[in-house]
């Protein structure tokens, strides 16, 4: 007999939407034929009902059960055509999360029968499964999102306000000694007082943490290698990552958001709507694709069987369905307003923008974030790039996005390498970027400006080693970027050279300096503060261990040095009240006194001329930053030798002060500088003036 009072409920809301008295379901899928609700016991493993699903209205499928509440645990059949070739992959042999399940119970097991097709046929995904999948796949649970959010208030940080700090949940407190061995690794791991009194030490706004969302992992286990420990695999985009739960309670999630606004800190998610884990035609079957293939994803035109990808990860999502954006936009208010995610990271986001396989700024996506009243008011960052054709979109996002700025990681690396031909260009990367930015009346800090990110060498690693090590990773090093514009000093990975030791201390403490020099919004990455070391490793995606971990108590005492090194710049930069501007530069006076807003000086003191910008072998600048208040002057010394640089003149009742030296060998004094300093190799210099 059944448990619940059935009735057809509402197609208003998709997923599971509990009401106090019951759940109404609902699901999305134009193709389907027939839909079974499926419900479980509490930890998924046994069904103990099954309805069927006779209510469908605009290709919503909902049934309402009165009595039901939360931690109900469920799924889906769905019923339909197989038929690959026309693009229809329905087979009701698999159990099917719900694409809007907020929670989830019971792990992925890799096994054959979580895919449609019959994994030892030679046609492939021509084949039918008729193995059942429910055995070894996540289910869906029902859940109450009432939370005492305790007058809860964001930060609210500008963007010309913030400092990023990007990090991976897990990895950041699996060894960190003060938290409890129960919660490292979690939410309430992160939740811990010695992880937030850290960040507020190290001074930056914003922690963006990577994919959150449930992800795959230990899809094939090679000793110690799992393949996802990043997470950009999502298969489900409500529901957290369920490993990342200490308690397996969501409100954890809050618990974390909620403690770190009271300490003044914003949390930003890394989101991946771009592709799922189902993969390409030979992925599995867990979701999206057995509810409706041919609408989650875009399907080659000339054979349905296979799909467009801009990816490289198998399937593009298909955002031009509006009912697949609507799934994309009700996740992100979502996270907004339940979860009180203060921002946003899109991985691949040329992908969510294209219409007919081109990126637009007209997309339905991006139009649909810029009159959405929840999005508007939160941060909204692009990864601008993907592998499809015009993939290339640095620059191109409407106003109100900021966007990561691959141009300025290259540049900078370079010119701290000691590559010729490179200043020219970073006077427009420490001034925001102007010539990628400033169009369509955007502001200055619409410029990501990064050194290291997830992806790539970490700022150790691009002072130690002149090419990749990925050995590590089962793939022969053929994974991971060959570009990495970095250079060991002389020696290739750890030494004892004290020389070399000195001169990658030095030129990592000036590539961090000049990130917080510049203007825009710079992005910091965990670790890189205290020049933690991934051994090489510039694609560490599937290393789940010592590797990428944060490895608090191998600090040594230099490594702690750095450390405070790096948080005394992070607080000269709100010191200084220079970067708080919103537009960029002009490079002319803005009052009546004459001085240029900002102005590029070189060693002798005057500014440049055309034939100083087209020197490809000069190695240094200044920028001279007038507020009409005061003066900044900062010196990048990227020559292999000390270089006496003459500092501009001033007005009369000013003079210049130094307040910061990246290489600390000049004398620290509290009297005014003389007209000429002699700047050390590989360094940068700070001056402002005082009366």
């Amino acid at each position: 007999m059944a448990q619940f009072k059935v009735s057809e409920g509402s197609p208003e809301r998709l997923g599971a939407t509990y009401d106090g008295k019951g759940v109404n379901f609902a699901l999305f899928s134009a193709n389907a034929e027939k839909v079974e609700l499926c419900l479980f016991d509490q930890s998924g493993s046994e069904e103990r009902e099954r309805y069927e699903i006779t209510e469908s209205h605009n290709n919503v499928w909902h049934i309402y059960l009165e009595g039901a509440g939360p931690d109900l645990v469920y799924g889906y059949r769905v019923y339909g055509p197989y038929n690959p070739a026309q693009g229809l992959r329905f087979n009701p042999n698999k159990l099917l999360i719900d694409p809007y399940g907020k929670k989830l119970v019971g792990k992925l097991i890799w096994n054959k029968a979580i895919f449609g097709y019959d994994v030892d046929s030679p046609e492939q995904d021509l084949s039918f499964s008729t193995l059942d999948s429910m055995p070894y796949v996540p289910k869906s649970v029902v859940v109450d999102d009432t939370y005492d959010w305790e007058g809860d208030k964001p930060p609210r940080y500008a963007f010309e306000d913030s400092i990023i700090y990007e990090t991976q949940l897990r990895g950041y407190t699996m060894l960190q000694p003060s938290v409890p061995d129960a919660k490292r690794g979690t939410f309430a791991g992160f939740t811990h007082s010695s992880v937030i009194n850290y960040l507020k030490w190290l001074g930056v706004t914003a922690v963006e943490l990577l994919p959150i969302h449930a992800f795959f992992g230990n899809r094939y286990k090679k000793g110690y290698i799992t393949d996802n420990y990043w997470g950009y695999e999502s298969f489900s985009f409500f529901a957290p990552e369920q490993s990342y739960l200490a308690r397996h309670d969501i409100a954890e999630i809050k618990d974390m958001v909620k403690a770190m606004h009271a300490h003044g800190l914003e949390v930003i998610l890394d989101v991946v709507y771009n592709h799922t884990g189902e993969g390409n035609h030979l992925g599995p079957t867990l979701c999206y694709r057995g509810i409706d293939n041919s609408s989650y994803y875009i399907l080659n035109p000339e054979n349905k069987r296979y799909y467009m990808d801009t990816t490289g990860c198998g399937a593009s999502f298909n955002v031009q369905n509006p009912n697949v954006l609507r799934l994309v936009m009700d996740s992100l208010r979502y996270w907004v307003e339940q979860m009180h995610i203060d921002g946003f990271r899109f991985d691949l986001a040329p992908t969510l923008s294209r219409q007919h396989n081109s990126f637009t700024q007209e997309s339905g996506f991006l139009y649909a974030v810029a009159q959405d009243e929840v999005l508007r008011r939160v941060k909204m960052i692009a990864e601008p790039w993907d592998v499809g054709y015009g993939g290339y979109q640095v620059g191109a996002f409407l106003p109100g996005w900021a966007e990561w700025n691959d141009k300025y990681r290259d540049n900078i690396r370079r010119f701290w390498k000691g590559d010729v031909g490179q200043t020219a260009e970073m006077a427009s990367r420490l001034s925001g970027s102007s010539d990628v930015f400033n169009y369509n009346n955007r502001d200055i800090w619409a410029s990501v400006n990064f050194i290291t990110a997830h992806d790539g060498f970490n700022l150790h690693d691009l002072v130690s080693y002149n090419q990749k090590h990925n050995y590590g990773n089962g793939e022969e090093n053929k994974d991971g970027t060959d570009s990495n514009w970095s250079w060991n000093s002389g020696d290739e990975g750890e030494t004892e050279n004290p020389v070399v030791l000195e001169n990658r201390l030095l030129r990592a403490r000036a590539m961090i300096t000049t990130l917080l020099l510049s203007f825009g919004t710079p992005m910091l990455v965990a670790g890189d503060e205290f020049l933690r070391t991934q051994m090489g490793n510039n694609n560490p995606y599937c290393q789940d261990n010592a590797l990428t971990w944060l490895n608090w108590e191998g600090i040594i005492e230099k490594h702690k040095m750095f450390a405070s090194y790096v948080r005394k710049v992070v607080r000269l930069r709100r010191k200084l009240k220079i970067f708080e501007r919103h537009k960029f530069f002009s490079g002319r006076p803005t009052d009546e006194s004459g001085y240029k807003d900002i102005a590029w000086y070189t060693e002798q003191g005057q500014e440049f001329t055309a034939a100083d910008w087209h020197d490809d072998e000069r190695h240094g600048l200044a920028y001279c930053v007038y507020t009409g208040s005061k003066f900044v002057f900062a010196v990048f010394n990227g020559n292999f030798k000390e270089q006496e640089w003459k500092l501009p003149p001033l007005p009369n009742n000013l003079s210049w002060y130094m307040v910061l030296d990246s290489s600390e060998k000049l004398p620290q004094t509290k009297t005014a500088a003389p007209s000429a300093v002699t700047i050390p190799a590989w360094s940068v210099v700070l001056f402002e003036t005082r009366k």
